[in-house]
């Protein structure tokens, strides 16, 4: 028998293709309308159920809550990873973080490893399309030159490069000698105040500027809050004894209240610069979490947390709001992931992926501007920490977590306590089956025991060709 050398992905991007751009056409040439403003929000370990509009009880988040009134929420949200680089790996490039080496670390640590040389972006590619673009905030996709911000399609960069700071000291570490890590493109700063609101003034800054200007822009603000160390905005003393970030022994439901109210606030005010400007009806705004939360957050009907597949470190809040295309109060059960935001924003903007980088993700538009019905969805997870891997088919959800291995039906039993595997064993051996085969497509979880002697360019470089 003869194979073809066209796959699967291949007939469905071509079948999609022309459906995607004629809705994109059709929303910028009937309309009349220029290209979107995209404002792209992101909150760090922040948990599923810790916003009020999602079920917090102990707290409100008004702005927030707004943003959900005005535009969809989604129900079915999931990060592409437990922990933060890996997910964000997948947000910049929308594809399954696997596919390129920093994508691998779990999160990143102090690796010289980032996106590679040339690789198009999410950014690069709206810049390319006549955006401005800018990141305020986290990045920690790497701190070497070549792997800065401005490297992979931001015109500018003020944040911070690593995958958390003191939210008074600006520093990874506790000692006075320790520098900051707050830069303004690729100048150390020194700014004074509580980091949340130093991000909500940056993003308030760029927006006026931006609106004052022409030409459409993306801004991706992407806040600390709610990661640790648990501090509120009135915690500077906290701050000054902290003998570790990590803060084992502090922070409380009430420091987070504060943290999490404090995030609510500032969106608040970009949101509300948004209207001053007179750009608010043409800019998308975007509101959703790294990956699941940890600690004080609240992550109901879920179980498990950041780092486990569990649905709890998987599942998260993700609002999206665009005045006159969204209906208002509008919530979707559609299963969507943090990879669909590229091909999402990309259709809306007017533009498309990459042809030789074609995404893993799905554009969501049809659900967002034409209310359209759900479809199905079949997602992949792995994660190095207990040997953890997960599917998700439909309802049906096919987890390991060590030795140990799951069927779940995720949305009749979203605590994930009836072990169905012996009950459905034809669906488990599928999914199973399933997982394996899409594993095989993507870099081996150790690359050294793979591929001994190779560099991350050169494994990055041998598997796009590879899938090219």
């Amino acid at each position: 028998m003869i194979k073809s050398s066209i796959t699967r992905r291949d007939v469905l991007k071509a079948a999609a293709a022309p459906v995607v751009f004629s809705l994109s056409r059709n929303l910028q040439a009937n309309a009349a309308e220029p290209p979107p403003n995209i404002v792209f929000i992101v909150a760090d370990d922040l948990g599923y159920a810790d916003l009020s509009c999602y079920g917090r009880r102990d707290y409100k988040t008004p702005n927030l809550d707004r943003l959900a009134a005005g535009g969809m929420k989604f129900t079915q949200a999931y990060a592409n990873s437990s922990v933060c680089s890996a997910t964000r790996t997948a947000l910049i490039t929308g594809r399954y973080q696997y596919r390129i080496p920093v994508g691998l670390e779990e999160p990143l640590g102090m690796k010289e490893v980032g996106i590679p040389k040339g690789h198009p972006t999410l950014p690069s590619i709206l810049k390319k399309a006549g955006y401005g673009t800018t990141l305020i905030g986290k990045w920690h996709l790497g701190s070497s030159p070549e792997y800065l911000p401005t490297k992979c399609g931001y015109d500018h960069f003020w944040g911070f490069r690593g995958g958390g700071v003191d939210y008074f000291s600006h520093k990874f570490g506790t000692k006075k000698e320790d520098p900051t890590d707050l830069w303004d493109d690729d100048q150390r700063i020194e700014p004074k105040g509580y980091l949340t609101d130093l991000l909500g003034d940056r993003a308030v800054k760029v927006i006026s500027d931006y609106a004052k200007g022409k030409k459409p822009f993306f801004l991706s603000l992407h806040f600390n809050a709610p990661h640790w160390p648990w501090e509120g905005p009135g915690d500077e003393e906290v701050s000054k004894n902290l003998r570790s970030l990590y803060h084992l022994d502090g922070g409380s439901q009430k420091t987070y209240a504060q943290m999490v109210g404090q995030l609510d606030l500032q969106i608040g005010r970009v949101i509300q610069t948004l209207k001053s400007s007179g750009i608010a009806d043409r800019t998308i705004v975007i509101f959703t979490s790294d990956n699941g939360g940890e600690r004080f957050s609240d992550r109901w009907p879920f179980t498990g947390m950041k780092t486990e597949l569990l649905e709890g470190g998987l599942r998260v809040p993700a609002l999206v709001h665009w005045p006159g295309h969204i209906r208002p109060g509008s919530v979707t059960d559609q299963v969507a992931i943090t990879m669909d935001w590229a091909p999402t924003l990309l259709e809306l903007a007017g533009t498309r992926p990459d042809p030789d980088y074609p995404s893993d993700g799905v554009s969501l538009a049809p659900v967002l501007v034409k209310n359209g019905a759900p479809v199905r969805r079949k997602l992949y997870w792995r994660y190095k920490f207990n040997e953890q891997r997960a599917v998700r088919d439909g309802d049906m959800k096919w987890l390991q977590m060590g030795n140990n291995t799951f069927l779940f039906n995720v949305v009749d039993d979203p605590l994930e306590r009836a072990n169905l595997k012996d009950v459905q064993p034809e669906v488990y051996k599928r999914l199973a089956a399933d997982y394996a085969a899409w594993n095989a497509t993507m870099l081996p979880e150790d690359p050294k025991a793979a591929s001994a002697g190779w560099t991350a360019d050169q494994l990055a470089d041998h598997y796009n060709a590879k899938t090219k």
